[in-house]
């Protein structure tokens, strides 16, 4: 490893600490060097904090002039809830910036790098950037599809089904998946589950112990038929629960479910896939980033014959349930040729006590979908 990727490995490291608490914003770390030592280095640790570069400076135990700045995203150059990290660059008169990646929001989009540029400082873009990129895939995806980063997980038997013939499904996987499964909920903005599965489990989808993010938790309900006398609704003033309806919805089902705290947000589209885009669309409208989705197979598959399934997270426990009736984790259409079917990137497998823990970014045909055009200048 060259020692500009040795000090940007460590960048990217310090950026995945931020991860859930710094959301809409991107996971960004930062590290500064002098004659090949580290002397400061940081990472947005909060939305509305100071940012990776300026915590890398105030955290410098020596004099910064001349130093080399590694940092795993483009600085920023214009005022949001911070000032230009490019200014504080400047002041502290850095000798060299090395960037992972460009960052596409149109604020910056490049005019950090060239901010710097003006200011005398030697800029080198690229370093890394595929690591960078992949880390930051959600922000880029919220940034340059206008949806949230889709996150499918289900819990299977080795016969690949989800439930038995009767519906009865708990729990399929032990105290160790499920926990994994609490700490991406206490992540993510959103969780989103069928009606059917919030008819049949009942569940409330909080994470537990809670996490540094509540997430609105979103039920698929083209009638809003969701009853008032279920756990979600009757949890709904202490956490957010919006009903995603069709467009003509009985005001009676809507009124029923405000009155009871919910939000009913009416989809447009002609079939699901259509009303499914309609509600990735507004989520990404409010700056969502991550969506987990729970089930069931019909949702799943309508989301998979869209292709905007992003990550998997699947638990596979060595039971055998049979049965032609019992369900599978995806429905939908599917694909027809087994070339075109999505795959992982650089699977992560883990054995969590018995269940087998199968997790990655979903790519088809080679390509990782979000990171394809987040290429640095």
């Amino acid at each position: 490893m060259c020692t500009d990727d040795k000090f940007m490995s460590r960048a990217i490291e310090l950026a995945a600490r931020g991860e859930g608490s710094v959301e809409p914003n991107p996971l960004v770390g930062c590290v500064i060097v002098k004659d090949g030592v580290i002397i400061g280095e940081g990472w947005h640790r909060q939305f509305g904090g100071p940012h990776a570069e300026v915590e890398a400076l105030q955290a410098c135990r020596s004099d910064v002039a001349g130093a080399t700045l590694y940092v795993s995203l483009e600085p920023c150059c214009h005022t949001g809830k911070t000032p230009p990290c490019t200014e504080s660059i400047l002041r502290a008169r850095i000798g060299r910036v090395v960037v992972a990646q460009r960052d596409p929001f149109p604020a910056v989009a490049g005019h950090g790098l060239e901010q710097l540029r003006r200011g005398g400082l030697q800029v080198e873009v690229g370093v890394m950037q595929q690591a960078a990129a992949q880390l930051n895939a959600p922000y880029l995806t919220l940034v340059q599809q206008g949806r949230p980063w889709v996150i499918a997980k289900w819990a299977m038997t080795l016969d690949g089904k989800i439930a038995t013939r009767t519906g009865h499904s708990r729990w399929i996987s032990n105290e160790h998946s499920r926990a994994v499964v609490h700490r991406l909920r206490g992540r993510v903005d959103a969780i989103l589950v069928g009606r059917r599965t919030a008819m049949a489990d009942d569940p409330l989808l909080l994470a537990d112990p809670p996490g540094p993010r509540t997430a609105t938790r979103i039920v698929a309900d083209t009638q809003a038929a969701l009853p008032t006398r279920c756990r979600l609704v009757e949890s709904a003033r202490s956490a957010p629960v919006l009903v995603a309806a069709g467009a003509a919805v009985d005001p009676q089902r809507r009124r029923a479910l405000e009155q009871a705290g919910c939000e009913v947000l009416a989809c447009p589209g002609a079939d699901a896939g259509a009303r499914l885009q309609s509600l990735l669309r507004e989520l990404g409208r409010r700056s969502m980033t991550n969506l987990l989705v729970e089930g069931g197979g019909q949702l799943l598959g309508s989301l998979f014959d869209l292709h905007v399934v992003d990550e998997v997270h699947v638990f596979v426990a060595p039971k055998i349930v049979g049965g032609q009736t019992a369900p599978g984790p995806v429905a939908g259409q599917g694909a027809e040729l087994i070339p075109s079917v999505p795959g992982l990137l650089h699977p992560h497998i883990e054995v969590l006590d018995q269940d087998i823990y199968i997790s990655g970014q979903v790519y088809i045909s080679g390509q990782v979908r979000s990171t394809s055009h987040c290429e640095g200048q």
